[in-house]
Order: structure tokens, then C-alpha cells, then sequence
């Protein structure tokens, strides 16, 4: 369902006091800490009644929100119980006891926590907030990729729909895609729908990687030569890519990994300055935790992500409405792909 703001707004405003309040944000002092490099106070005297409400409900509803990597530090430090990339936020919601997981990212990802937990209620803020790499394969556009490479086996990344998961083989992480592929029998190997990924991971494979031509419209507009002309002006700058970016780029990059991989590189090195080639908000829900860390532009922002907000948070939570539902056989059939890359995962001790 697509929320209508002024509804919203209505809605909100007859149960909760959401004015902009300097006590409340100078009272919630801690919160504001962990983002107070990149929110300034007067936006933080907008956000704290919104924080306030929000964690209150969680309490009284027994709930738990999950905030990716790519969402805006005021949701990802105020709210989020539990942050991460989009298949460690869904296997961390499998271990709480909650009634109710609130997905602070997109419509793939709150699929994937309603497979892993089909007896929990899960909600998305805004039904609108999809993906360009998820949508750009259907089940069908699996079956085509089976007929052309008969034999290979299908392997999705879980940035796909639960439609997609329940027609491959297997899902991989952008942290595992390299070993699952060379994991897979026979020769060649379907990678689905990131061509980069998969290029990438051909790159480093012992397997032969054929690929959909799907991508991310945030990690395909980096360029190499943008990358040197960074480096050119900053020769000091660390430049740290996500392998949905193009092999060239990533063959630019001083390190490539998954958003948690990325995570834990800057925090392990703390390079005097970094660039982060990958969504906006990386950089800035680590820069309070990071003082000695200087991070550098380019910067490409996922509108999708920037759907959710705190206003869509405490509404769908506070009425309970865009609960995501999946058909109980695709579901099935998807848990299995996604059991499949943990099993493997763990065989590999990876």
C-alpha cells in the first residue's frame, strides 16, 4: 500500500506529540552522540520525538526494526535494533523473540525476514521502496538463463525477490559469491541478476561464470576514471569499493567487499581518509565512530532506501499496516536457496 503523507501526518499527530523539542533532543544526548558528526542539532530537535515514539512503541509492541547499512544515520543509531546487510538482518531476526520486525530497507530484504520468519509479522514503511537490481529479473528470466546453459546451476544473489530465490539453485552474499560458485558442480555456473558481481566473481573464480545483465543504479554509475582523478588530487585517499561496482573500478579500488566487509576494513584500518564507492549513508552511520577517519566524496545516493523514514516507521508500526506477506510455496522453495548458501557457508567455514 502507498502511504498518503497527509493521512499519515493526521494520523500521527492525533496520538503523538512530534513537535521539534530541544529538551527531548538535549534529554536523548547519548542517541545524538553516535550521529552528531553528520546531524546537525536543529535536525536532531526534529528527529528526537520521532526516536522517542518509535523505541516507546517497539517496547509496548514487542517489536524489532532492522536497519540496513544504506539507511540515514537517524533511523540506523536511533532506531534500529539490530543493523547490518540484508541477510545478516534477516538471520539476526530468526534469534529474537519479537512478535513484530519493522525492515528499515527495501521490499526484497522484508521478503527475505518474512522467509526466514514466517510465524513473525513483518512490515515495510513504504511498499514503494524496491530495488533496480531486485526487479530486474523475474522467475522467467531464470528459466531462460536454464534453457541457453543446460545443466549449470542457478546461483542468486539474495539482493533478488522471493520469487527469484524460489526458482535458483542457490543464493549467495557479496562476502561469499566466490566460494559458492566454486562450490557449484559442472563447469559453468548461472549468476543471477548482478552482471558486476558476477564479472567480478569470474575474476577470481575457478568456474565458468555466465550472468543476467541486471545492475544496481547506485554502485554502475562509479567510473575508474573517476576513481583516478580522486586519486590524483588525494593521493592519500583509500578507496574502498563494493563489488557491484564494474570490474574497472574495482580493479581501482585498495579493497572490495560486501557493506559489512567495507564495515569492518575501515574499522580495522582507519585510514587517515577513505572513499566509500558505494551508497551514502556507509559513510556517514560510521563517521561519529570513526573521529580520525576522514571520508571523501563521491557519494551516489539509492532513492529507494531513502523512502523509509522515521514518520513511515512509527505509522506502519503504529497501525500495523504493509504487513508483507509470501505465498507459502515460493516461500518454501526460497528458504530452501537460502538454507542451501548457509549450509555451504558453514561447510566452508566461512
Amino acid at each position: 500500500m502507498m502511504l498518503d503523507q497527509s493521512q499519515v501526518r493526521t494520523a500521527l499527530a492525533s496520538h503523538y506529540d512530534l513537535a521539534p523539542d530541544v529538551d527531548l533532543a538535549a534529554a536523548m544526548q547519548s542517541t545524538y552522540d553516535r550521529m552528531a558528526r553528520v546531524v546537525s542539532p536543529a535536525d536532531w530537535a526534529i528527529y528526537a520525538p520521532y526516536v522517542k515514539a518509535i523505541n516507546d512503541l517497539k517496547r509496548e509492541k514487542n517489536a524489532v526494526i532492522l536497519g540496513h547499512n544504506y539507511m540515514t544515520p537517524e533511523i540506523f543509531h536511533g532506531v534500529s535494533d539490530f543493523v547490518g546487510d540484508s541477510l545478516q538482518l534477516a538471520m539476526k531476526a530468526t534469534e529474537v523473540d519479537a512478535d513484530i520486525i519493522v525492515q528499515g530497507g527495501v521490499h526484497f530484504m522484508a521478503e527475505t525476514s518474512k522467509i526466514l520468519s514466517p510465524d513473525k509479522m513483518v512490515l515495510m514503511p513504504d511498499m514503494d521502496a524496491g530495488c533496480s537490481l531486485a526487479e530486474s529479473i523475474t522467475a522467467a528470466g531464470v528459466e531462460e538463463m536454464r534453457a541457453k546453459y543446460p545443466g549449470a546451476a542457478v546461483v542468486s544473489y539474495v539482493n533478488t525477490t522471493a520469487e527469484v530465490k524460489a526458482a535458483s539453485d542457490i543464493c549467495c552474499t557479496s562476502s561469499n559469491a566466490v566460494q559458492i560458485v566454486d562450490a557449484m558442480e559442472g563447469d559453468t555456473v548461472i549468476m543471477t541478476p548482478d552482471q558486476f558481481l558476477a564479472q567480478n566473481v569470474a575474476n577470481q573464480s575457478r568456474k565458468k561464470v555466465v550472468f543476467w545483465k541486471g545492475s544496481c543504479i547506485v554502485h554502475e554509475l562509479y567510473t575508474a576514471a573517476d576513481l583516478r582523478a580522486y586519486r590524483e588530487m588525494d593521493p592519500e585517499v583509500k578507496i574502498i569499493a563494493h563489488p557491484e561496482c564494474t570490474p574497472e573500478v574495482v580493479a581501482e579500488a585498495d579493497f572490495t567487499g560486501s557493506t559489512s566487509g567495507i564495515l569492518d576494513w575501515v574499522q580495522h584500518h582507519q585510514p587517515k581518509k577513505a572513499m566509500l564507492v558505494t551508497e551514502c549513508s556507509m559513510a556517514a552511520n560510521i563517521a561519529d565512530a570513526l573521529p580520525g577517519v576522514e571520508f571523501a566524496k563521491p557519494c551516489n545516493m539509492c532513492p529507494y532506501m531513502k523512502r523509509i523514514s522515521l514518520e513511515k516507521i512509527l505509522y506502519v508500526l503504529h497501525t500495523l499496516d504493509n504487513q508483507v506477506e509470501v505465498e507459502a510455496g515460493v516461500a518454501a522453495r526460497a528458504r530452501l536457496s537460502v538454507q542451501r548458501m548457509i549450509d555451504v557457508s558453514r561447510q566452508l567455514g566461512l
